[in-house]
């Protein structure tokens, strides 16, 4: 086999394949030799893809500049070879390498069209409507007005050229402008003011009655009824209080007092009480100024102080204090303690000057319910001075301890 493949016919065969591709070499380095040599468009004024465009478009710019006025000597333009210049310059890089594929084939690139107006005016030979470009006047005065309005323009609020005309509003702080859109322009001519329940609804009126004590006692032989009753209506600020206490002994009406109160706030937990207090009972009634304080005291004490007077019979004065004792949220112990003072003796109410008697109570309620709880206790109560004087010599006993029991609701 060797010796067959050297005979002369693979010398042909190796001849054949190398002198196609040696005759395409040839071919393409005659094409590159007859090509102009590229340049870059940013060097001079060579640039070899604008072929007969560039002709063109040199000679349409010597035309325009031929037909159109020389607004440098008006002052307010750009010399009038500064328009054929822009025409000639060369197109940029990006555009050039765009039409590598078609601009190639004609040996020509299209230079741009001029816009529509400048072709107009080119060829009719009108003057060029300058106040249509936003620097000169209307377009009905003639060339000549034209130009000198344009030869010295008025640059006081001038306008950038080609830019349309601002109206600037008030500045910030002033009054607002005529066509300031209304804040209540989506509520249909409602107000505000005519819509109920969007106050603060602090002034509302709400009212309570206390029977705190309701009870019957029993100590040293004797049995007596005991009711104790509070009730209010009004705001935060402004009340009217009744307050009613009373007792009742051997089935009749021992002692009374009854306090018709304004009761006005004036810091938080603390109000003010002034008005009358009328005193009912054995012997003759009588009746008083009230004026006095009532509130709940650091530790939560709720406090009562009242100094009463009346016409003939002096001063007295009441104090009244509790707490209250949460064993669980139902189970609850309430200790109280209150005095009674006077100025002035009266042997017909069985009173006399100085302290005149202290009580104190000890009870232990279960609220079934808020409003409603059952309670058990013991109260005690002593008199004194003048008081117990006129409490022995009656007959009567000046110290006394009972045991009660009763209900305390609300509603």
């Amino acid at each position: 086999m060797k010796n067959q493949l050297k005979g002369p016919i693979p010398y042909a065969l190796a001849l054949a394949l190398i002198l196609p591709q040696v005759a395409a070499a040839q071919e393409a380095a005659t094409q590159q030799v007859s090509q102009p040599i590229k340049q870059d468009p940013h060097q001079g004024d060579g640039d070899a893809h604008a072929g007969h465009g560039t002709r063109m478009a040199k000679e349409q710019g010597a035309t325009r500049q031929a037909t159109e006025p020389d607004h440098a000597a008006m002052g307010h333009g750009s010399p009038a070879s500064a328009v054929g210049t822009a025409q000639s310059a060369p197109r940029p890089k990006q555009v050039q390498d765009e039409g590598h594929g078609g601009a190639h084939a004609g040996h020509m690139t299209p230079p741009p069209a001029p816009p529509a107006q400048e072709q107009a005016t080119a060829g009719q030979g009108q003057p060029i409507d300058h106040a249509a470009m936003g620097h000169g006047p209307a377009t009905g005065s003639s060339p000549s007005a034209t130009h000198d309005a344009m030869a010295q323009p008025d640059r006081t609020n001038a306008a950038p050229s080609g830019a349309h005309e601002m109206q600037m509003g008030r500045m910030q702080g002033g009054p607002p402008p005529a066509d300031t859109r209304d804040p209540s322009a989506y509520n249909e001519g409602t107000r505000f003011a005519h819509l109920g329940n969007h106050e603060m609804n602090d002034n509302a009126p709400f009212w309570k009655v206390l029977v705190d004590k309701a009870e019957a006692a029993k100590g040293d032989g004797e049995r007596s009824q005991n009711v104790e009753i509070e009730a209010w209506y009004g705001n935060d600020y402004n009340k009217a209080w009744v307050k009613v206490e009373g007792e009742r002994r051997g089935g009749a009406l021992e002692a009374a007092r009854t306090e018709l109160l304004w009761d006005r706030a004036f810091a938080p937990f603390w109000s003010t009480q002034l008005g009358i207090r009328h005193d009912s009972g054995e012997g003759p009634s009588r009746n008083w100024l009230a004026f006095g304080v009532q509130g709940l005291a650091p530790y939560w004490f709720e406090t009562e102080a009242t100094a009463y007077w009346r016409p003939g019979g002096g001063f007295a004065a009441r104090l009244n204090a509790k707490y209250e004792i949460l064993f669980t949220s139902r189970l609850i112990l309430e200790p109280e303690l209150a005095a009674n003072l006077y100025s002035r003796s009266d042997l017909e109410g069985g009173t006399g000057s100085g302290l005149s008697d202290i009580n104190a109570g000890l009870r232990l309620r279960y609220e079934v319910t808020r409003q409603f709880a059952p309670y058990v206790g013991v109260t005690w109560s002593r008199q004194f001075g003048r008081t117990a004087d006129i409490t022995r010599h009656s007959g009567g006993d000046r110290n006394e301890v009972q045991a009660v029991a009763g209900v305390r609701f609300w509603f």
